[in-house]
């Protein structure tokens, strides 16, 4: 097996605690993931580098840096994480990565794929091929109300123009190990990709599931487009996760890289806590 997986984290930053956990009360949430006294989760975003030796496939790309500084200081973004840097770290550099796969258009995924040079837009990873599935595309250009203040034109079409953009259409194999499947709660048309393993199976979450503490079924983010669908999609994911003994590897959860899932009384939660190097060992 000679498939690496490596996490990247793209940034730290802030968020609301009632954007994270919808309706479910503060009360509760709270017990399993911190809020400071501005009701703000610490977050991350985390990548995930798949080297499979001839390709070098990242898993979205943070928010980048071509925002203007209030953007960042109402994130409470920490200047100090980029995924330049978190990327050299791992011993490469933009230019290694082959694919960029992305699991949807929101601005803290698809953000750090463009950037800007004076006043130019230019790719990040110039010589990859991008990846994202034709139905978020579709959506991310045609924006919803409640959708349009996360997709940026800046992030998308210099993208798309740079002709090394190409689209997903369906569930299915990517390359040999990582199948992926598309998801339509949050957002329509999110890739999420299963990676094979000879430990067993990894699934980057995305924000499918963004922590492990949106793993039971009611803790859903309040910026789902469609809560109903997360929910059934959701109940229907971690029954699968359960019995085959999935490793969750989530993107956003500051204080989890990855976790099993468990059946409770109450119905699903977090099982075991570990990282991703000591599940792959």
């Amino acid at each position: 097996f000679h498939m690496k997986l490596i996490p990247v984290i793209a940034d730290v930053w802030k968020m609301d605690g009632g954007v994270a956990f919808g309706v479910v009360p503060k009360s509760i949430w709270q017990k399993i993931y911190p809020a400071d006294e501005n009701n703000m989760l610490s977050i991350v975003d985390r990548c995930l580098l798949i080297d499979t030796g001839e390709r070098r496939i990242l898993t979205d790309t943070g928010m980048g840096r071509k925002r203007d500084e209030k953007y960042y200081k109402y994130r409470f973004v920490d200047h100090n994480v980029t995924l330049e840097k978190s990327l050299a770290e791992a011993g490469y550099n933009t230019s290694d990565i082959t694919d960029v796969l992305l699991t949807h258009l929101h601005d803290d995924h698809v953000g750090g794929a463009v950037k800007a040079i004076g006043t130019d837009l230019v790719l990040t990873f110039a010589e990859a091929t991008h990846w994202c599935s034709i139905s978020q595309w579709e959506w991310a250009v045609h924006p919803n109300v409640r959708e349009a203040a996360s997709y940026f034109p800046d992030n998308l079409w210099p993208l798309h123009d740079s002709g090394r953009l190409r689209f997903i259409e369906s569930d299915g194999e990517f390359i040999p190990g990582i199948d992926l499947r598309i998801y339509n709660g949050h957002t329509q048309g999110q890739i999420i990709p299963f990676i094979k393993t000879p430990y067993g199976t990894v699934v980057y979450m995305g924000d499918f599931i963004a922590t492990a503490a949106n793993i039971p079924i009611p803790y859903v983010p309040s910026v789902d487009s469609q809560p109903l669908v997360s929910m059934t999609e959701k109940a229907e994911f971690l029954e699968e996760a359960v019995s085959n003994n999935y490793c969750l590897f989530f993107e956003h959860d500051l204080y989890t890289e990855c976790c099993s899932v468990a059946r409770s009384p109450r119905g699903f939660t977090a099982g075991k806590r570990f990282s991703l190097k000591e599940f792959c060992s």
